[in-house]
Formats: C-alpha cells, sequence, structure tokens
C-alpha cells in the first residue's frame, strides 16, 4: 500500500476537477470584480496570451499558430476589497475599478505554475512546499473535441480554453484531502499532538479588537499571501475573533467603506455571515458623510448589484425610521439568496467572523479534519484561557507529512 501510494500522479487528484474561470490580463479591475461574483470560486486565474515568445518558462502551453498561453496569477474578491480600500481608490473610485487587473496581482512570483498530469505527488507536494499555491494541470473533456475548432477567447466570465485545451488547479486543500483519504498509511503520525510535532507556529498576523479596520489592510493583503488569517485580540492577547481573507471573499466590494471607516471589532460584525448590523451599517454611511466619500457607494451600486452598498445607499436615502423594508433584512436575505447554490467542495462557501480553533494536544488529524470541515488553511492554537498561542496550517502539516513519506520509500 506504501509503494503504490508513492506511485500517485497531480492526475489522481485532477478527477471531477471543473475547469478554470479566467480572466485576460487586459482585463480591468471591474471585470474581475464582475467574474468573481457570478463565479462559485473564491479565485478566478488570471491568463496571458503571448505572441512573440517561442515557449513557457514555467510551463505554459503553444496554442495554435505559436500563441504562448500561461496563467499568470489569481485574484479573488479579497484582492479587489484591499484595492478599493487604499486612500487613492477611494478619492477616485471610478478609476480604480478602470485599472487593468495587473494592479491587484500578487507581486509574489511563483504562486502559480504550470505541470503535466504525469508529476508525481511527491513533487507536486514539493512545489507547494517550495511556495507554488495552486498548480495548474490541463485536463481534458469529452466535449474538448469539439471546442477544438471553435477556440473561445478569455473573457471576463468564461471557462480557461486554449488550442482545444482546459486546465484545472490543484491547492494545498486538494493535497490534504487526498491525505486524508488515506491516513492510515501515516500510522502512528495522525493520533500524535500537534504540540509533539512541533507545528504550532508563533508567526501570526494579529490586531487589537479597538484598533482601525484600515490598519490592518497590510495584514489581510499578508493573511492572503500566506493563506492563513488575521487574529483579533484584546489587549491580555485573548483571542476574540479572526477577519479572514476566506470570509472576505464572501463579501462584495462595498465592504471596502466598512474597513476605511470601523474598528477591527466592529468590521468582524460587518462580515458575519448573517449580513451586518443595522447600527453599524448607519455608523459606515454617517462617517463617509463626515469625510465626504459618498460617491464611493455611488460608484459601487452603479457598477453593480452589490448587496452592502445598495442598503448603505438605503440608509443614506432613508428621509425616517418607518422605511418598509430594513436595510439589514435586505442584506439578509440577499445575502441567503446568493450563496444558495449547491457544488462540490471546491465552491464558494460562507464563512463565519468566529475564530477556528483548536489546543497544543489536539491531534494531527483531528485538526486536519476541523480545517477541511471549515474550508480553511489554518487553525488557531489557544491556551486554556482562550490566550492566543500560535496558529497550525496546512504548509507545516504537509512538512510532517512529506518526512513521513520519506520514510515509506
Amino acid at each position: 500500500m506504501a509503494v503504490s501510494f508513492l506511485r500517485y500522479e497531480v492526475s489522481d487528484l485532477c478527477l471531477a476537477k471543473p475547469a478554470l474561470r479566467s480572466l485576460s490580463a487586459s482585463a480591468t479591475v471591474a471585470d474581475a470584480l464582475e467574474s468573481l461574483k457570478t463565479s462559485q470560486d473564491n479565485f478566478i486565474s488570471v491568463w496571458d496570451c503571448n505572441h512573440s515568445k517561442p515557449n513557457s518558462p514555467d510551463g505554459g502551453g503553444v496554442g495554435g499558430g505559436g500563441q504562448l498561453f500561461c496563467c499568470i496569477g489569481k485574484v479573488c474578491m479579497v484582492d479587489v476589497i484591499c484595492y478599493l480600500s487604499k486612500d487613492d481608490s477611494l478619492t477616485s473610485p471610478s478609476a480604480a475599478l478602470k485599472a487593468p487587473v495587473s494592479e491587484i496581482l500578487t507581486k509574489i512570483p511563483g504562486h502559480v505554475m504550470h505541470v503535466e498530469p504525469s508529476c508525481s505527488l511527491l513533487a507536486a507536494i514539493d512545489l507547494i512546499l517550495e511556495g507554488v499555491q495552486n498548480l495548474v494541470v490541463p485536463i481534458r473533456t469529452r466535449s474538448n473535441s469539439r471546442r477544438k475548432q471553435h477556440p473561445k477567447p478569455i473573457s471576463a466570465a468564461t471557462t480557461t480554453i486554449h488550442n482545444g485545451q482546459e486546465f484545472c488547479w490543484l491547492t494545498q486543500e486538494d493535497v490534504m484531502r487526498f491525505l486524508l483519504s488515506s491516513i492510515g498509511l501515516f500510522s502512528p503520525l495522525p493520533a500524535m499532538s500537534i504540540d509533539s510535532l512541533g507545528i504550532i507556529s508563533t508567526d501570526i498576523l494579529a490586531i487589537n479588537y479597538h484598533s482601525s479596520a484600515s490598519s490592518a489592510l497590510q495584514l489581510i493583503s499578508h493573511s492572503l499571501s500566506q493563506q492563513t488569517s488575521v487574529a483579533v485580540v484584546d489587549t491580555e492577547g485573548v483571542l476574540i475573533g479572526e477577519i479572514s481573507p476566506f470570509t472576505l471573499a464572501c463579501c462584495d466590494e462595498s465592504v471596502a467603506a466598512a474597513i476605511t471607516t470601523l474598528s477591527a471589532g466592529d468590521l468582524m460584525s460587518y462580515i458575519d455571515c448573517g449580513g451586518p448590523p443595522e447600527h453599524l451599517v448607519k455608523t459606515v454611511m454617517q462617517r463617509l458623510k463626515d469625510r465626504k466619500l459618498q460617491g464611493v457607494l455611488e460608484n459601487y451600486t452603479l457598477s453593480s448589484s452589490s448587496s452592502y452598498a445598495h442598503a448603505l445607499m438605503m440608509t443614506s436615502s432613508s428621509s425616517d425610521e418607518e422605511s418598509s423594508v430594513s436595510p439589514n433584512r435586505s442584506l439578509r436575505r440577499t445575502r441567503s439568496e446568493r450563496y444558495t447554490r449547491s457544488s462540490s467542495y471546491s465552491a464558494r462557501m460562507v464563512r463565519r467572523a468566529e475564530a477556528i480553533v483548536c489546543h497544543p494536544k489536539s491531534s494531527l488529524v483531528a485538526v486536519m479534519i476541523q480545517a477541511i470541515a471549515h474550508r480553511v488553511n489554518y487553525v488557531w492554537v489557544i491556551g486554556d484561557d482562550c490566550s492566543l498561542v500560535g496558529i497550525v496550517t496546512f504548509y507545516g502539516m504537509l512538512e510532517v507529512f512529506r518526512e513521513h513519506l520519506e520514510t515509506m520509500g
């Protein structure tokens, strides 16, 4: 069994994986926003088609006529929100939406890499441990032969098809799910505590509950890059909650207004899956007025069907408290309707703002299941007094499994 496990290839993890939704590198931030809102995935791949280069340095392909196609990155709603929360974007939101999507692509190279379906699972794990977050893999479907004659251009809401070839990608979560399905092969590792395995990291991103949410912008961007989260703590270091990219990814662009005006603690309540409390909606609107930033919401409302923006605009235009439709009730209905779509585990999942926690003596397999069940790549570790001890990530778990796989070979 152990020997056969080592023979697994990337293609074994790609079975039934959906084809990537994609954006052209020439798309705008507004295009990315529209595409993200119509996708069930948190991330959209960004592709570049270069007619001058003969081959791809990272495993991309060559289409008809010698055209190079390569996935150059990925974007999610958190990228858009962080970009629109910057001072320049708040001053001129219309111009920000017209900016090229390259403005919100990560500047860290190597997050996305092309691999062949025959790439071994061990090699894939090694690439992830080297910093690759998404492995782009070519796939074939029954409809490929028909599509090959009529290739579609990459637009704001299309499936990635190049020269009749579709692609999917693998993530840390995909690999961890696959390892969990064969967890018995790794005995006694799964039953050992995360403390004894030495995978509790104290390198965490944290902010005080009463600090301004805008001061957490850089932390949010870093947590997105690290696939972790920002812990919200009190003055005693007790974990109160988190500002998670996984939760923000379920919001829309008008959350930028909340980040600009609220505290970190209030932002947690604002982005909760039930919808923001009405008093916070009013607070955001009033503070935007005080700073003469009402134009921010006007642009968002005109550019999309943003549920948050519409609720905020309803608050601003209401002349009395006897309005027949409560902004908060409208938000709850809209968000509920938006996320009732059923799909595979790769689909977007609504997250609450409560932090997912474990204890130092929790077993490795228990923490794995906990993270996978909540669709996150990490679990916070707390002490008996709820003080924040550290964080356990899929990355740290993969390091332990990779070491064990060496012994299996």
